[in-house]
C-alpha cells in the first residue's frame, strides 16, 4: 500500500468517528432537552443530587417504569366533592389555626394519593413518583414538607405557613383534576 491510500484511509477514520462522537454528543444533548422540557426544574434537581445528567435520566426513568406499575384510579365523583368539602373546611381553618391547618393539609394530600392508589408510607418515595406526573409541582410539595416540618417544631413564620398552604393547594387541585370515573349509579 502506498502512503497516499493510508493516508486516505486514516482521514476516513478520523472523520467517521468524528461524525459518530458528533451524533452521541447531540443524541445526548438533545435527550437532555427533552428531560428539561418535561420535568424541569425536578430534572435539575435530579442532575443535582445525582452528580450527572445520566444518573439523573436513569433515575428519572426508573421512577417512569415504578410509577407505571402503579395502579393510579381516579377519583370518583362524589370522593372528589367530599375531598373538596374537606379541603374548604381546611382553607377555613387556617384564618385561627394555621399550623393545625398545614397539618390537616399534608394529611388530606396524603389520603388522596393514598385513595388514588399512590403508595404513601415514605415522604421521598410519594415525592418521586408525583414528579413523573406532576413535574412542576413537586418543588413545592417538598418546600411545603419542609415548612410543615418547621411547623412541627414552631418555627414557621405565618408568611411560610401561608405559602406551605399554596404549595399543598396547587397539589391538590392536580390530585382532583384529574378525570373522573363514570358517575355512579344511585
Amino acid at each position: 500500500m502506498n502512503i497516499t491510500i493510508l493516508t486516505i484511509v486514516g482521514v476516513l477514520v478520523f472523520v467517521i468517528a468524528g461524525v459518530i462522537l458528533g451524533l452521541i454528543f447531540f443524541g445526548r444533548r438533545k435527550r437532555s432537552k427533552q428531560f428539561q422540557n418535561k420535568y424541569g426544574p425536578e430534572y435539575a434537581q435530579a442532575v443535582k443530587t445525582m452528580g450527572s445528567e445520566k444518573k439523573a435520566q436513569r433515575e428519572i426513568d426508573e421512577r417512569q417504569k415504578r410509577v407505571e406499575t402503579l395502579n393510579i384510579r381516579p377519583l370518583s365523583i362524589s370522593e372528589r366533592e367530599g375531598y373538596l368539602a374537606r379541603w374548604t373546611a381546611i382553607q377555613a381553618k387556617f384564618f385561627d389555626q394555621p399550623g393545625q391547618a398545614i397539618v390537616d393539609a399534608g394529611h388530606l394530600i396524603s389520603e388522596v394519593m393514598q385513595m388514588r392508589a399512590y403508595p404513601v408510607s415514605d415522604f421521598e418515595q410519594r415525592a418521586a413518583d408525583i414528579s413523573v406526573k406532576y413535574p412542576d409541582l413537586v418543588s413545592n410539595y417538598r418546600a411545603a414538607r419542609e415548612i410543615a416540618n418547621k411547623n412541627e417544631d414552631h418555627q414557621a413564620n405565618p408568611e411560610e405557613l401561608k405559602q406551605a398552604m399554596t404549595y399543598y393547594r396547587s397539589l391538590f387541585d392536580e390530585l382532583l383534576k384529574t378525570e373522573t370515573v363514570a358517575p355512579e349509579i344511585k
